[in-house]
């Protein structure tokens, strides 16, 4: 009974020894090979259950039936031998008949054989050494069979009739360099098979120290949010030579993950991507990735295992994800942030507000400071020595009441001596006033339809009195121009109340009521009233002059310039 369980325990060994977990593996056409795995991966609950081999075809797993030459017992598959179509995707599953538990996952590639050669150079493994120390080259393991033949050769010529499974050497010298190939031949059902393995040896004078396996990096927790994407990087460091035999894989929980496919859109959530080589230097790495398209819930609770495999040592490196820690804005930033938040919509609102109660004001100013002025420049040129700009030779054209009743005494003081005296005395406007500029004898409507097309702006001093035949052609005229041809805009001053519009023409309820401007008697007589700040808004911008009086409180009615023209006054003349 002792006996039995000592040949169980060698058995078990043995099988441990044979089934490294690699999951990509290199073998010969026309070799006797085998894919196994250990018996401790089974579950534990083994009864009633099955064991099923599996090999990928056209995307799906297609189970492998026993034929003479591939024969699957267990925890093996057996090739004999192996061909080039049995390169592909390997799994083997553990059944219970309710549920299916994968087992293990491999990837076999069948290098086709090089016939001028008894190697394939893609099918060795490479070993450096020193010079004067010892060291043996180890044969396949495929074979537990003590009494198979084995054969060495080197360089493809047989070595010293070397037939141990171990080729020793005391004491290395650089001769010993070359490529070792070891043969097995192995008997089955009557006929004879081989395997070989090939390891290429350099002996250096001063060869590279001895580098231990290992993962880069540390086992680490990753801070991540559910439903974000993470990219698990595995990067193992081999040594000075790359080993043919290593392998580096990622594990969920002790359970492979699936592949990840050329289409990502149809990849699962967590899937491992092909296994890369890279050299930097003379250092040789594996890395490999494992992509998780959307963090779970559950996935917090997993071991997203690294291992790294090589000349039967094993390097683990574990990485957990855990949520990310939300991060509360400081006392300090959040009180800021509010307090700018109340505060900036109540200071746009009052710089809102401020800017349209003071918006003449502001407009003026930036005249002032800028020295705007559209009535400078040179443009068309009407007579010789005389230039003005745009071709306008007035900034305004003054309209009023020209009836000589005493009723309309006031609008006629008002607009042939305030107006002038403040336009353009103080502020340097030039008018054109018809009683004033115009010479006697000419036609009156032609000379009236000239003036308003001289002039920048038409000013209308608006009173109930101010329709008479005259008045209301200039009315006309101006409206005409402002409305229709838009050459001159015209500025409203309403010198008295009015109560009732249905005297005037119904074209006039067209122009915008920030035309109109009305006079306050003595309220707007200073110079700074809001009544002469809202015409010089509405005029041309003119630079203000620097001798200008703050207040015109005394006006006088003596000589001011140029006197006006009366050529007799009759209550019904057209002037």
């Amino acid at each position: 009974m002792t006996l039995l369980i000592f040949l169980m325990f060698i058995t078990e060994s043995a099988t441990e020894k044979l089934c490294p977990l690699r999951t990509s593996i290199d073998v010969l056409e026309g070799e006797y090979f085998f894919l196994c795995f250990p018996e401790s991966m089974l579950r534990p609950e083994t009864e009633g259950y099955t064991i099923n081999w599996y090999k990928e075809n056209a995307g799906r797993q297609k189970l492998i039936q026993k034929t003479q030459r591939i024969i699957s017992q267990m925890n093996f598959l057996e090739f004999w031998p192996a061909e080039l179509s049995d390169s592909g995707n390997y799994s083997v599953t553990h059944s219970n008949g309710r549920q299916n538990f994968t087992i293990q996952k491999w990837t076999l590639n069948v290098l086709e054989r090089n016939k001028s050669s008894c190697f394939n150079k893609n099918h060795l493994t490479t070993e450096i050494q020193n010079a004067g120390t010892g060291h043996s080259l180890k044969c396949s393991d495929l074979s537990v069979n003590e009494n198979d033949s084995v054969t060495w050769y080197k360089d493809c010529k047989n070595y010293e009739n070397e037939t141990e499974r171990e080729l020793d050497f005391k004491t290395l010298t650089v001769q010993h360099s070359g490529i070792y190939t070891c043969k097995i031949l192995i008997s089955h059902n009557g006929r004879i098979y081989h395997s070989t393995s090939t390891i290429k040896l350099v002996v250096e004078e001063d060869a590279p120290e001895a580098v231990t396996l290992e993962i880069v990096g540390r086992d680490e927790e990753i801070e991540t949010e559910i439903g974000k994407e993470e990219i698990l990087n595995c990067t193992g460091f081999l040594g000075y030579d790359m080993q043919e035999d290593a392998n580096l894989y990622w594990l969920i929980n002790e359970t492979f993950p699936e592949k990840c496919s050329d289409i990502p859109k149809n990849d699962p959530l967590i899937c491992e991507e092909e296994l890369k080589k890279l050299h930097l230097g003379n250092k040789f790495y594996f890395t490999r990735l494992l992509r998780i398209k959307k963090v779970r819930d559950e996935d917090l609770h997993h071991n997203f295992t690294c291992k790294l495999q090589a000349d039967e040592a094993t390097k683990i490196k574990i990485v957990k994800l855990k949520k990310e820690n939300t991060r509360d804005l400081p006392v300090h930033l959040f009180a800021t942030g509010m307090i700018l938040a109340v505060l900036l919509p109540c200071f746009l609102i009052a710089m809102t507000v401020v800017c349209v109660m003071f918006r003449v004001d502001l407009v003026l100013l930036y005249r002032n400071i800028c020295r705007r002025d559209d009535t400078a420049g040179v443009a068309n040129k009407t007579k010789i020595g005389d230039f003005f700009p745009d071709g306008k030779e007035y900034d305004a054209f003054v309209s009023y009441l020209k009836d000589c009743a005493s009723t309309s005494e006031e609008e006629r003081e008002f607009a042939l001596k305030i107006l002038p005296m403040i336009l353009e005395e103080n502020f340097g406007y030039k008018l054109c006033i018809f009683e004033r500029d115009v010479s006697p004898g000419g036609a009156v409507v032609d000379d009236i339809h000239s003036f308003i097309d001289k002039s920048r702006r038409l000013i209308i001093v608006l009173s109930q009195n101010y329709i008479s035949d005259t008045a209301i052609y200039e009315l006309e005229s101006g409206l005409h121009k402002a409305l229709v041809e838009r050459k001159t805009k015209i500025i409203l001053i309403e010198y008295m109340p009015i109560s009732d519009y249905s005297f005037l023409p119904e074209s006039l309820s067209l122009l915008p009521s920030k035309r109109v401007v009305k006079w306050k008697k003595d309220k707007s007589l200073p110079m700074n009233s809001r009544f002469w700040k809202n015409l010089r808004y509405l005029m041309p911008a003119k630079p203000t002059k620097s001798n200008t009086k703050g207040h015109c409180n005394n006006l006088g009615l003596g000589s001011y310039g140029t006197q006006p023209w009366i050529g007799g006054c009759d209550c019904n003349a057209v002037i």
